[in-house]
C-alpha cells in the first residue's frame, strides 16, 4: 500500500478555534495524527511551537 497525502477539508463556518471557539482561520495537522484548529489570535500565538512539531497549517481560503 502507498501512502498518499491529502488535503484536509476547507474549513467553513461551523470549525471552531479549540482555544476560544471563535471562527478557526488555520487547520493544524501534527505528523504523528491529530489535528488543531486556531483562530487568526491563537494560530499566532502558538506558531512557534507549532513549527518546532513541524506541524503542516493550512489557512483558511477567503
Amino acid at each position: 500500500m502507498t501512502g498518499t497525502l491529502a488535503i484536509p477539508a476547507a474549513l467553513t463556518a461551523a470549525d471552531r478555534c479549540d482555544r476560544c471557539g471563535a471562527a478557526a482561520a488555520v487547520r493544524a495537522v501534527l505528523p504523528k495524527g491529530g489535528e488543531l484548529l486556531f483562530c487568526a489570535h491563537h494560530a499566532r500565538e502558538h506558531s512557534a511551537r507549532l513549527e518546532e512539531l513541524a506541524a503542516s497549517l493550512y489557512r483558511a481560503e477567503n
